[in-house]
C-alpha cells in the first residue's frame, strides 16, 4: 500500500514537472483530450512556473487570439506550450476554446499560399507571410479553411501551428 501511494504521488509530480500526460490522455479536471489546442482569450495573459499565483511569472502573452497547446491540467490551471516550445502554467479562464493558428511560424521568410479551395491546383487568393494569425473555420485532415481579417481561403494543414496533422475540425 505504501509503495503504491508513493508511486502514484511520483507519477503526479513527474506529470506536473515534465508536462507529459497521464496514460489516459484525458484532462482529469475537464475530461477533454490532452494535448489540445486553444487560444489566448485576453491579453495580457500571465504564464507562471507552476499552477498557482505563488509561482513566479515566466512571461505574459500581450496579444489575444494566439494559439497555445494545453499539455496538462491541475485544478483551474493549464500547462501550456507555445509554438516555440516554451512551457508554463496559465489560469484556465484566460484561455478560449476558439481555434486559431499561426501560419508556418518555423519558416522565417517563405510565404504560404492561401487558395480558393482545398486543392493544390486551386487559384491563389493571397500570399500569407509566416506567423500571420488566422482563425480556423474547419479542417478536413489535409486542408484548413481559415480567415484572416477580410480574407478567407484554404491552407495545407501541415503549414499551420494550431491544428494537428490529420485533425478534423
Amino acid at each position: 500500500m505504501f509503495h503504491r501511494t508513493i508511486f502514484s504521488a511520483l507519477v503526479i509530480v513527474l506529470n506536473l514537472l515534465g508536462g507529459g500526460t497521464l496514460a489516459s490522455d484525458i484532462g482529469q479536471t475537464t475530461g477533454l483530450p490532452l494535448p489540445r489546442f486553444v487560444s489566448i482569450k485576453t491579453g495580457p495573459a500571465n504564464v507562471r512556473a507552476g499552477p498557482g499565483v505563488d509561482y513566479h511569472l515566466k512571461w505574459a502573452f500581450a496579444r489575444r487570439g494566439l494559439p497555445v497547446e494545453i499539455i496538462a491540467e491541475f485544478g483551474n490551471w493549464r500547462r501550456i506550450r507555445d509554438w516555440q516550445g516554451e512551457q508554463g502554467w496559465m489560469f484556465g479562464p484566460l484561455l478560449s476554446a476558439r481555434r486559431t493558428a499561426l501560419v508556418a511560424p518555423w519558416t522565417k521568410a517563405k510565404p504560404v499560399l492561401l487558395r480558393s479551395d482545398a486543392a493544390a491546383n486551386a487559384s491563389i487568393v493571397a500570399v500569407v507571410q509566416p506567423t500571420v494569425l488566422v482563425r480556423l473555420i474547419r479542417c478536413d485532415g489535409k486542408w484548413c479553411e481559415v480567415a484572416a481579417k477580410a480574407t478567407q481561403g484554404y491552407i495545407r494543414q501541415t503549414r499551420l501551428w494550431g491544428a494537428y496533422p490529420g485533425e478534423i475540425l
